[in-house]
């Protein structure tokens, strides 16, 4: 990029290119906003598909649970066999080519502060913007969260997160624990499983499998304790967090045949493997930590919107403590339809504050 020294003016900044950012930017130009002229989407990973394109390649679009198409453009005739890597990716390039969204790529937002007469500053590295309006969608991909436990750093064997997981075929021969209650946990087992010379489940709280169908009220329920959770400023949880597991033919398989049989937490990693207080060990080559992720907010410090909770009080999607700035993709809107959803109301309530009108409280 040619024009790094030079700082641009817009009425609103999309950080961000997933579903959330996407999302967004089509509503803002849909209602008005030119794109390059009155917004721009600033996205540092390296093409489009969001999170989607650094995904493992063994997690085929058929696998993918709830993902929602983007406004004004379905996904249609996707090849459940393909990586979802792929059939996302090629979409989303498709999609921002079809709105003409000039998503500028690869760009670092490094930093969100005060600016001149009201506006805020985005510091990048593609140079400064001025905007009025900033929407967050930065998602939580970049933030792995790795716990800490005794003797961690003694560990022989190999450590990895979700978030760099290759596929199960590089577990061949090897005796895996597999640390985390959520879906990507349960999915990593019931892949490595049948490489693998032996798996081992840990999780700090009992699985909590759900039957039946996924149904809006079900999902709705869900929401709302997410949504109650960033209303009062504490860091958001998942909404699968609160859903439970579903009960699929592949889970109950793995129930059957004893891969999900869970154990409660260790208590210390050895150079060899893992031990519990009461003397139980198992030994392990790798430890993988499908732990979650927390959202990639630290370009808004200088902003000062933390509660002392630990998170941003939202409300709908406007940060509380400063309505310049609205998070979508964040908490209760972290689901590829709420991501949807999220991007809307943000820019509903955008064009009123531009407008100087009153924004509901």
């Amino acid at each position: 990029m040619n024009d790094t020294g030079a700082v641009k003016e817009v009425d609103a900044v999309v950080t961000g290119a997933g579903q959330a950012g996407l999302a967004s930017a089509y509503h803002l130009r849909r209602t008005g906003f030119e794109p390059g002229r009155d917004f721009v989407v600033l996205d540092h990973s390296p093409g489009p598909g969001g999170a989607w394109q650094f995904r493992w390649p063994s997690l085929t679009y058929g696998k993918v649970h709830g993902m929602h198409s983007l406004p004004g453009m379905e996904l249609t005739d996707a090849d459940p066999g393909r990586p979802s890597s792929e059939v996302i990716a090629e979409y989303f390039d498709a999609y921002e080519r079809t709105f003409d969204l000039r998503v500028r790529r690869p760009v670092d937002v490094r930093a969100v502060r005060e600016g001149p007469d009201g506006r805020l500053l985005v510091e990048t590295s593609a140079g400064t913007w001025v905007t009025r309006a900033l929407i967050n969608a930065t998602g939580t991909w970049d933030r792995p969260f790795w716990p800490r436990y005794r003797g961690q750093e003694t560990f022989r064997g190999r450590q990895l997160h979700t978030a760099q997981y290759p596929g199960p075929q590089e577990f061949a021969g090897q005796r895996v624990v597999v640390v985390g209650g959520g879906a990507s946990g349960t999915q990593h087992l019931l892949e490595i499983a049948p490489y693998a010379a032996a798996t081992t489940w840990v999780t700090r709280r009992p699985p909590v499998f759900r039957e039946g169908p996924f149904t809006e009220d079900v999902g709705r329920a869900a929401v709302a304790l997410v949504e109650e959770r960033v209303r009062q400023g504490l860091p958001p949880k998942s909404v699968v967090s609160v859903t439970g597991l579903p009960l699929n033919d592949a889970m109950r398989q793995g129930l059957a045949d004893g891969v999900l049989d869970r154990l409660p937490m260790f208590d210390r990693i050895t150079p060899d493997g893992v031990e519990w207080e009461d003397g139980r060990r198992v030994a392990a080559d790798v430890i993988l930590w499908a732990t979650g992720f927390r959202a990639a907010i630290d370009h808004l410090a200088p902003l000062r919107l933390r509660e002392p909770g630990g998170g941003i009080r939202v409300d709908g999607t406007r940060a509380v403590a400063d309505p310049r700035v609205h998070l979508v993709g964040y908490g209760p809107s972290a689901s590829t339809i709420g991501a949807n959803r999220a991007g809307r109301a943000a820019v509903r309530d955008i064009r009123r504050l531009l407008t100087e009108e009153p924004v509901a409280a």
